[in-house]
């Protein structure tokens, strides 16, 4: 793959696009959970000051449905699908980050690892 880094002498490593992150749940009170609103650990931030990068970034859940369908882009025949949302704010202290998504997520992806892509940029 063609990469940044070519133009300095090293070898070709592949650009990063996305990060990794968990669904550790939904934005919750002692009684009440907003499902609207899905809480995300982002691999590698750990205070609430590295989370301010993430912030207005685009995150895609990819989940495997059961019948194929006609993907959007591609025009090709699938099984993947994928809902996308978008990083709003940081959520306490230790790096956790609230995000919320175009369909709410399924309760079957806490746990689950979604994609965040690294745009727009803020920079």
């Amino acid at each position: 793959s063609s990469g940044i880094n070519a133009e300095y002498g090293g070898a070709m490593q592949p650009t990063k696009l996305f990060s990794k992150a968990i669904v550790t749940g939904y934005k919750r009170g002692l009684r009440n959970q907003h499902s609207s609103i899905s809480l995300l650990k982002i691999e590698g931030v750990d205070t609430k000051g590295d989370t301010e990068f993430y912030h207005g970034k685009r995150v895609a859940y990819i989940y495997r449905g059961q019948k194929a369908r006609k993907n959007k882009v591609t025009k090709r025949e699938t099984k993947l699908r994928v809902i996308w949302g978008k990083i709003r704010r940081a959520h306490g202290s230790s790096g956790l980050v609230r995000a919320s998504f175009r369909t709410n997520l399924p309760p079957k992806a806490i746990g689950a690892t979604v994609r965040v892509m690294l745009y727009p940029s803020r920079v």
